[in-house]
């Protein structure tokens, strides 16, 4: 007898039917930039049809998506001073905290995530305490629990330290239960990688380092059983869910994780990742939204449970009707 594999694909109907992997509206998160000191939504120059919002209309750039079925935003606090200490990061009117009780009003079901890091409130751009030429791990851990304890409190529902310290995910929780947000949960940037791709997005945030590069805290890209350490290492230190990044460069370490960790995961699909499909359709190269759907699919295939794209808004109306 003859096999013929093409009978399943013999029109979209049949296809749809038999199709191993759907992109749903709730595997989607939105990635929200609110600024301090903008009088109105500005166009990100690095990443097109990404925009600095200020906190007042943050509920009106939410709300066809959330008609369309968005479940939960990613949001970035980009504020307008920075000090050596990132005090404007903790600050209980600072940029983020703003921003979370203004959506939390307008949308109180939309899960709201919160970037933990330093590098955009600092005044060197590194992601911890500078001492010398080095990174202070453990000194580091102190802001960064400042930091999740003040998101807590504003109404955030998830932390997501971002910033790779040793050990900051057993510290976040030890200080988010130790103050009464035993409900504020941890999505714990596990796997990140010293990457390339992340250039739209410092710019975005203005938080590319002054000095040096971030190699000595953010993983190897040549290393994937380091990634699974990393991991394992948040879940013993209680992360709720775990994330891999970026993406598209990283789909084999998605693909290994999701094997062999028994939490949520989440890939980023970062920045530079956009912009690059963002250029090669502006060029002619590709149809972006074709392109778009398919790395997409591609990064829910190979095992994310979630995944934070700047084309959140677009895949939406797609995959909404």
């Amino acid at each position: 007898m003859k096999q013929r594999p093409r009978r399943l694909r013999r029109t979209e109907s049949i296809r749809s039917l038999v199709r191993e992997n759907n992109l749903n509206t709730s595997d989607l998160i939105r990635p929200v930039f609110a600024a301090a000191g903008k009088s109105q939504p500005e166009e990100i120059p690095s990443m097109a049809d990404c925009y600095h919002y200020p906190v007042e209309y943050l509920p009106g750039a939410l709300a066809e998506p959330v008609e369309l079925g968005l479940e939960a935003i990613l949001l970035f606090g980009v504020p307008e001073i920075r000090d050596s200490e990132a005090s404007r990061a903790y600050a209980t009117d600072g940029i983020t905290q703003r921003a979370v009780k203004k959506i939390k009003n307008t949308y109180p079901g939309l899960t709201v995530i919160t970037d933990v890091c330093l590098c955009a409130f600092m005044d060197h751009g590194h992601c911890g305490v500078v001492r010398g030429d080095r990174i202070d791990n453990d000194a580091s851990l102190k802001l960064l629990g400042r930091v999740a304890r003040s998101h807590a409190a504003a109404g955030a529902d998830f932390v997501a330290p971002s910033d790779m310290m040793d050990g900051r995910v057993n510290y976040i929780r030890s200080q988010l239960d130790e103050n009464g947000h035993t409900d504020t949960g941890i999505i714990s940037y596990s796997a990140k990688y010293a990457s390339s791709l992340y250039g739209p997005f410092r710019n975005a945030a203005d938080s590319a380092p002054e000095f040096g590069d971030r190699c000595s805290y953010q993983m190897d890209p040549g290393n994937a059983r380091e990634a699974l350490k990393e991991v394992r290492l948040d879940v013993k230190e209680g992360a709720d869910i775990v994330m891999v990044k970026p993406a598209l460069a990283y789909l084999d370490v998605i693909r290994r994780v999701k094997l062999e960790i028994d939490r949520p995961l989440a890939a980023y699909n970062v920045s530079g990742e956009y912009a690059m499909i963002k250029a090669a359709a502006n060029a002619g190269y590709a149809d972006e939204k074709e392109l778009m759907f398919e790395t997409t699919l591609s990064i829910k295939r190979a095992g994310a449970d979630l995944i934070i794209t700047y084309w959140a808004d677009e895949l939406l109306k797609l995959v909404a009707n």
